[in-house]
């Protein structure tokens, strides 16, 4: 039962990020569980919302937070389909989410397991457990052909 949640709140997830892709966003989508439940989504909105810090996971956040009408998620847990940057592992930081599970890794834009690591920099103040490779195929293939597409358009 518990890996029928895990595909389930990943597939959700997976299914905002192939929303964002058909408005042209990089195919990133989150969501924020707490009591089992749904009370956070997003995907990536930065060229629609021309706000840079408008990832899904900041999205998904601050959805969460409005739901709950509080700025601590301390028992929520993020589900997101690639590895959060430092921006985004810095507002889980400090909205104090429980868990965080992501699906592909982000050699190039990654702060979790790659690049700088942000949880376990000595100065970060809350470090949420952290499950990697839930759904990584399906998430790794969405965003290879999204770039393989965009590249094919631009003639690179």
């Amino acid at each position: 039962m518990a890996n029928e949640k895990f595909t389930s709140y990943m597939a959700q997830a997976l299914e905002l990020a192939r929303e964002a892709e058909k408005t042209g966003e990089v195919p990133v989508g989150a969501v924020i569980v707490h009591d089992q439940k749904i009370v956070g989504r997003g995907h990536n909105l930065t060229r629609t919302q021309n706000d840079p810090s408008a990832h899904a996971e900041m999205v998904a956040i601050r959805d969460a937070a409005r739901h709950l009408g509080t700025d601590r998620l301390e028992n929520c847990d993020l589900w997101v389909t690639l590895e959060p940057c430092t921006m985004c592992a810095g507002a889980i930081a400090h909205a104090r989410i429980h868990r965080l599970y992501y699906a592909a890794s982000d050699p190039k834009g990654g702060a979790v397991d790659s690049g700088v690591r942000f949880f376990n920099a000595p100065t970060c103040h809350h470090r949420p457990e952290i499950y990697a490779g839930i759904d990584e195929m399906e998430s790794a293939a969405l965003l290879h052909s999204f770039f393989a597409n965009r590249r094919e358009k631009s003639g690179n």
